[in-house]
């Protein structure tokens, strides 16, 4: 059997006429027979789909004809079925909802660590600057229980709008230290070290592509247990192979 392809791929741009754009979408995926879920908000896009490879390849091209998408980055996976039922595209108010408003990322990132400079960090328990680096776990505690980080903050949020508090309550232990951010994909780690940043907090990082690119590129080190996902699969393993439930 062919593998199938999934994909899953954000970008923080500003977006309008979006009811025309969720058209077109919807339109282009159904061609390419892709199933999962787009996301579309004023702030940018959020997609998560599979399908074959030349139905993943044609949206792809079709999405960065677009040059608000151009430079989309996109993190691959493979898995014997497709792990969606049916194509979703919406549009929310927030790609990820955080409830700060005045978060823009796309103007301007937070600092950000590739995958192969946080395994040497980790590898060697500092940055380049000699800091110590801690890991903060930026997901909710059910996704923090499939596998996480050796060693990493978890502050057991249940979902990410209680972000914004915990770290107003915990800010004193991040003091003094590099703090790279991290999540499945990127996108809440992201918003995480923009609002670090903003409260003040220095030397945040945050892990470029997530926990999913950090497989894809390193094969995992440091990291303990699987990475959960949302959507039929349940969790990927550092070889990125889903556990099927």
């Amino acid at each position: 059997m062919t593998a199938v392809v999934n994909i899953a791929a954000y970008k923080f741009v500003s977006l309008d006429l979006l009811p025309d754009l969720r058209a077109h979408l919807l339109t282009v995926a159904g061609d390419c027979a892709l199933k999962g879920t787009i996301l579309l908000a004023e702030e940018g896009i959020n997609l998560f789909l599979a399908g074959s490879a030349e139905g993943i390849d044609t949206f792809l091209k079709t999405l960065r004809a677009d040059a608000r998408f151009a430079d989309l980055e996109v993190k691959f996976s493979h898995s014997e079925g497709v792990p969606f039922r049916k194509l979703l595209v919406k549009i929310k108010r927030e790609i990820i909802r955080m409830d700060h408003p005045t978060i823009r990322p796309e103007a301007g990132r937070a600092p950000g660590v590739d995958a192969k400079t946080l395994a040497r960090w980790l590898e060697q328990g500092v940055d380049d600057a000699g800091r110590p680096v801690v890991m903060l776990d930026t997901r909710n505690a059910f996704e923090v229980d499939e596998g996480t980080f050796k060693n990493a903050i978890d502050w057991r949020i249940e979902r990410f709008t209680q972000f914004p508090a915990a770290v107003q309550a915990h800010r004193a232990e991040l003091e003094g230290k590099t703090v790279v951010s991290f999540c499945t994909g990127g996108i809440r780690c992201e918003k995480a070290a923009i609002y670090m940043n903003e409260a003040g907090i220095q030397n945040v990082y945050q892990l470029d592509g997530g926990i999913l690119k950090y497989f894809e590129e390193t094969g995992g080190p440091g990291y303990d247990g699987k990475c959960f996902v949302f959507d039929e699969r349940h969790s990927l393993d550092p070889e990125l192979a889903p556990s099927q439930g």
